[in-house]
C-alpha cells in the first residue's frame, strides 16, 4: 500500500515542479526555480522507493499518465490554458490505459 502512497506523492511533486517551470520564467525567478528543483528532487527520490515494488514500465505509465492529466488541469486553472477536443481525447486515452493496467495487468499488485 505504501508503494501507491509514494507514487501519488511522487506524481504530486512532479506536477508541482512542472507547473512551476512556467512561473520560473526560464529560471530567472528565484522561488519558482527553487520549487522546480525541490519538486523534481522529491519526485525522483520517491520514485526510487516505488521501484522497489513496481516494475519500471508500470511505474512510468502511472507517473506519465496521471502527471499529464494533472499538469493539464493546473494549466487550465492557473494559467488559463484551454486544451482542444483532440487534446482532451488523447488525455482520456492515456487515463484509459492507466485504468486498464491497474485493473487487468498481472504485473501490478492488486
Amino acid at each position: 500500500m505504501m508503494t501507491y502512497v509514494y507514487l501519488a506523492l511522487a506524481i504530486i511533486a512532479e506536477v508541482v515542479a512542472t507547473s512551476a517551470l512556467k512561473a520560473s520564467a526560464e529560471f530567472t525567478r528565484l522561488w519558482p526555480s527553487l520549487l522546480v528543483v525541490a519538486g523534481y528532487a522529491i519526485a525522483f527520490y520517491l520514485m526510487t522507493l516505488v521501484l522497489r515494488t513496481l516494475p519500471v514500465g508500470i511505474t512510468y505509465a502511472f507517473w506519465a499518465g496521471l502527471g499529464i492529466v494533472l499538469v493539464t488541469l493546473v494549466g487550465m486553472v492557473v494559467y488559463g490554458e484551454r486544451p482542444d477536443l483532440p487534446a482532451l481525447a488523447g488525455i482520456a486515452m492515456i487515463v484509459g490505459g492507466v485504468v486498464v493496467i491497474q485493473a487487468f495487468s498481472s504485473v501490478t499488485p492488486h
